[in-house]
C-alpha cells in the first residue's frame, strides 16, 4: 500500500507542504531573532568605531558598490518561478511558513 492509495496526491502535497512550511517558518523566525541581535550589536560597534575615529566611510565608493550590485538584486525574484509551477505544494508551504513565523 503506497501513499497514493492512502491519500490523493493533491492532499499529500498540501499536507506535506503545510507541515514543511510551518517547520521552516518556525526555524526561520528563531534564526532571524538571533541575527537581529547580532546585527544590532555589530551596528552599534561600527558606530562606536566611527565615533572614536577608528573608522571612516568613503561614501563615493559605497554608492558605486550599490549601483553595481543593483542588476544582480533585480534578478533575484527569478527563483520563485519553479515554486509557482507546483502551486498546491507552494501554497500550503507558504501558509505553513506564515503560521510558523507567527508561532515562532
Amino acid at each position: 500500500m503506497s501513499m497514493n492509495d492512502l491519500f490523493p496526491p493533491f492532499l499529500y502535497q498540501v499536507g506535506l507542504g503545510g507541515i514543511g512550511g510551518f517547520l521552516v517558518g518556525y526555524a526561520v523566525k528563531k534564526i532571524i531573532k538571533i541575527l537581529a541581535v547580532l546585527i544590532g550589536a555589530f551596528i552599534v560597534f561600527i558606530l562606536y568605531l566611527g565615533y572614536i575615529g577608528v573608522l571612516n566611510v568613503n561614501y563615493d565608493k559605497l554608492t558605486d558598490f550599490v549601483e553595481k550590485a543593483m542588476p544582480y538584486l533585480e534578478k533575484a525574484p527569478g527563483f520563485l518561478l519553479p515554486m509557482i509551477s507546483s502551486l498546491p505544494f507552494a501554497g500550503s508551504f507558504l501558509l505553513g511558513f506564515a503560521l510558523g513565523l507567527k508561532k515562532g
